[in-house]
């Protein structure tokens, strides 16, 4: 009988992330503490939501540009200024997507040819090898290491060869909360030089920086302008998950094949929540300084109630998620023990070893997101501190 579905898809499977988050709502409802899923439970700032509004009753309901609305590619070229000092062209170098997911596989099937290799650091965010397997190319992954998530810079010019496309950055990084340095960019934007290479760079969590690291964009860096296609969204700094507006920043020639395959896929995102999404881009610096602070804050709370009841944790620089050791615990893999949390104590994680293009490499770890109320870490706390004493 002749297979009914793709042999792509038969590589991965479903987002474990969102499988722990249906998993805990089926099984507890609201009652159910998501640590799992990145998205706040706390509201969107008030200025965004009323221009969302103020836009639908404005009647902008109808297709915005295919490539973006206007007034949303201009806020962006002005806020890429403000915080990198690079000038954009808002009209040849902006893709305004459905969300940062559709950015990165718009950018990834309009540059790459089947049998093209992509370099992938691991642990990575679960959707980048799907990406590159949808495309039509192959994967190659480097392992970054605990505890600081570091890479060998030889094991990564070992990966580059004559058939390396590109390679995946992902800064602040998901899932470790690695901020990569200055050294370990110029690393990789030697390697790409050297090798006439892409770099696709996922910056959605640029503002969530702690401790002192400083978020570098790529394409900042001598050399790197002309070959960095930047992917980003509204999603995790202005709390808007569900609104799906993401975009792509790239030279213009890749940004014309990115702004076709764009077309196809979704036709545009919302219209609405452009004009919305232009208030947000424009908001003032205090925003961005508060929001940094709110986040440490965050982290604080979890990374000392983890500590004390006794979890290994790994200190992120960046983005909003720790990951913690569990192996002592004697509670099973990573697996085990994130369905034993659902089950018995109403609290989802992320299982480490889906992270891993070696699934081995993080059967002793799990995930944390923080993007939550306080009141919701500490009640995550306590149901851990249960956990891990039964």
């Amino acid at each position: 009988m002749t297979p009914r579905v793709s042999a792509k898809v038969e590589t991965f499977t479903e987002s474990v992330i969102r499988e722990m988050t249906h998993l805990v709502g089926a099984r507890h409802g609201e009652a159910g503490i998501n640590l799992a899923q990145g998205f706040p439970d706390f509201a969107a700032p008030q200025v965004i939501k009323d221009a969302a509004c103020d836009a639908i009753q404005k009647d902008l309901n109808q297709y915005a540009i295919t490539w973006g609305a206007k007034e949303f590619r201009d806020a962006l070229a002005e806020k890429t200024l403000r915080f990198t000092g690079l000038e954009v062209d808002p009209e040849r170098e902006v893709t305004v997507c459905c969300g940062a997911t559709e950015a990165m596989i718009a950018a990834l099937m309009a540059t790459l040819n089947p049998g093209d290799e992509v370099v992938i650091f691991s642990p990575f965010y679960e959707n980048y090898g799907p990406d590159c397997v949808l495309s039509g190319a192959i994967p190659r992954f480097v392992t970054l290491h605990p505890p600081d998530w570091s890479f060998d810079p030889d094991v990564l010019a070992a990966a580059f060869n004559d058939r390396t496309k590109g390679i995946i950055i992902n800064t602040p990084h998901n899932p470790t909360g690695k901020v990569f340095s200055r050294f370990e960019l110029e690393c990789i934007a030697d390697l790409c030089q050297r090798h006439d290479a892409l770099v696709y760079t996922d910056e959605i969590y640029e503002h969530m920086t702690y401790d002192g690291a400083e978020h570098i964009a790529m394409a900042t860096l001598p050399g790197m302008r002309e070959r960095t296609i930047t992917v980003n969204g509204l999603s995790k700094t202005y709390s808007v998950t569900g609104w799906r507006v993401g975009y792509t920043i790239a030279p213009p020639d890749i940004t014309d094949a990115i702004r076709k395959v764009h077309d196809f896929i979704t036709v545009g995102a919302a219209a609405p929540l452009q004009e919305a999404g232009a208030v947000a881009l424009r908001l003032p610096n205090d925003y961005y300084r508060q929001l940094q602070a709110e986040y440490l804050e965050r982290r604080d709370l979890l990374l000392a109630g983890l500590e004390e009841a006794g979890f290994r944790v790994y200190r992120p620089q960046g983005a909003y998620y720790l990951m913690a050791e569990i192996d002592h615990f004697g509670m099973g893999s990573d697996v085990e023990f994130s369905r034993r949390l659902i089950e018995e104590h109403a609290l989802a994680v992320v299982p480490g070893s889906s992270f891993y293009a070696d699934p081995a490499l993080g059967q002793t770890q799990v995930r944390f997101c923080f993007a939550k109320r306080r009141e919701t870490l500490e009640r995550a706390v306590d149901a851990l501190r249960s956990a891990v004493t039964a």
